[in-house]
């Protein structure tokens, strides 16, 4: 298939789990689709923003850059792969979300770059709910204590949570993980923390998005199931 008959695929199986979710819980958010450009070359992502992609999701820095640069329309992005807080100063005059903090470190050279540009940047804290070791993110407990410490900066605005789901070979089995994220987002929500503005729950990728939505999340990041296998 294209990648706009992908993406129109995508977008009914998003609205089925919606409406899945609605009928168990009786409330569903809106879910944003943020389309991972990972490796994929500028036609394909023109071809995918063409389709009505309007928010673009890079892991590498290096990479975003250079698609920033190239890509004159204007998109949303997204960095959802790990940050190193040395290559903060290259990402925050552009990145319009950052997906993937999850230490205070971080997040104060951030803020502190963020402030040389005048501008606020807008984060997630990723959380590491299954405790893999090979995966980034604060463990569950800890979250609300970095929360608290990013809701006292002023050049940053935590907007919620991320979390990357182990792969497993039956998407079923993410729905414990899933379930403990949207617990800790409603946690987080609760705490009504200052400059804290807890919208997005960042969870579920190609192969587990659906089951992510059912959980409540409400921005799925997906690649493959858009592009196809990375080249």
């Amino acid at each position: 298939m294209s990648i706009a008959e992908n993406i129109l695929q995508i977008q009914t199986s998003i609205a089925a789990a919606r409406e899945r979710r609605r009928s168990s819980t009786g409330v569903c958010d809106n879910v944003k689709l943020v389309a991972v450009t990972k490796n994929q070359p500028l036609t394909a992502i023109e071809a995918a923003l063409e389709a009505g992609i309007s928010s673009i999701g890079e892991n590498r820095v290096q990479e975003a850059k250079e698609k920033y640069a190239a890509l004159e329309q204007k998109i949303e992005w997204h960095l959802i792969g790990h940050l190193q807080t040395n290559k903060v100063r290259q990402v925050v005059p552009f990145i319009d979300l950052i997906h993937s903090v999850d230490n205070e470190k971080l997040a104060a050279e951030i803020d502190r770059v963020a402030s040389k540009y005048d501008k606020i940047q807008e984060v997630l804290i990723q959380v590491n709910v299954a405790g893999e070791e090979t995966k980034y993110g604060i463990a569950p407990e800890g979250m609300i204590s970095l929360a608290k410490s990013i809701s006292l900066l002023k050049n940053m605005r935590l907007r919620g949570l991320m979390t990357i789901a182990p792969f497993f070979p039956d998407s079923e089995m993410t729905r414990p993980i899933f379930r403990t994220m949207y617990q800790l987002f409603s946690k987080l929500r609760a705490a009504n923390l200052p400059n804290v503005q807890p919208d997005w729950l960042s969870m579920g990728m190609t192969q587990d998005y659906a089951v992510a939505i059912e959980e409540g999340a409400n921005l799925v990041r997906v690649g493959t199931g858009i592009f196809g296998p990375r080249q």
